[in-house]
């Protein structure tokens, strides 16, 4: 599996993995309705740097990388992946999470920060435990989630 930089003309794979993941609206805080437009201009921004998985030539997943705050927090990372319905237990977030591990090593960043890993993403959080992350932070109720109503939201954070 080769993880690149995300290139303009990825745009239609990208949303590809994209739309239905905002759609359910179990796992990210977006707007469940945003446009691929919208989508794409938020994941693609000038303030993150994107990347995709890819194998054979299809995009099997997506992530992208920014200072997890600005000033005296930019030497945080924090990091948000998205991996394709059909490529779901594969590998393909753990790829990413390694390689954005490395990613932010050779950035000078020093710890990686996920602000808001829902609860009910299991599979999610047993990976990043997994990697080295640590749950260092529960924000009760801060999710609405359309299937379990308001669940509880992760801080998850490693050092580098």
């Amino acid at each position: 599996m080769l993880i690149r930089p995300a290139r303009r003309e990825d745009a239609s794979a990208i949303w590809s993995i994209m739309e239905p993941i905002v759609r359910a609206g179990e796992t990210y805080a977006l707007d469940r309705s945003m446009s691929a437009d919208d989508a794409l201009a938020y994941w693609l921004a000038p303030d993150k740097d994107t990347f995709v998985a890819e194998k054979d030539g299809a995009i099997l997943g997506t992530y992208v990388m920014r200072p997890n705050q600005a000033g005296g927090g930019r030497h945080v990372a924090n990091c948000a992946y998205m991996t394709s319905a059909h490529a779901t237990g594969r590998g393909v977030a753990r790829r990413m999470c390694e390689h954005s591990l490395d990613h932010a090593r050779s950035r000078g960043y020093r710890a990686m920060q996920f602000n808001f890993v829902v609860s009910t993403n299991e599979r999610a959080v047993r990976l990043w435990q997994s990697l080295g992350f640590e749950i260092v932070g529960r924000l009760p109720g801060a999710f609405a989630h359309p299937l379990h109503g308001d669940v509880d939201a992760l801080v998850m954070f490693r050092s580098l």
